[in-house]
């Protein structure tokens, strides 16, 4: 049975570029969400700091949630 997944090394040289420019802005944006959620205070966090730690650090979301944090996840006063 195959699935739709492809090895590295069976990856064309602008996929395998694509992959890691999307794993890289992903994890920029990981760091800078968790980076900016530890300094800022729990009163300028819109909902629970710890829920917003734990997504940011275990959920593969394709950058969807740093994204969501960092658009919608702060008060505006910054």
């Amino acid at each position: 049975m195959a699935s739709g997944r492809q090895k590295w090394q069976q990856m064309s040289p602008a996929t395998r570029g694509l992959v890691v420019t999307f794993t890289a802005i992903d994890v920029g944006l990981r760091v800078w969400s968790l980076v900016d959620l530890a300094r800022r205070p729990a009163a300028d966090v819109r909902g629970p700091k710890a829920a917003w730690a734990a997504g940011l650090a275990l959920v593969n979301s394709g950058g969807m949630l740093p994204g969501s944090y960092l658009l919608w996840g702060r008060h505006a006063n910054d």
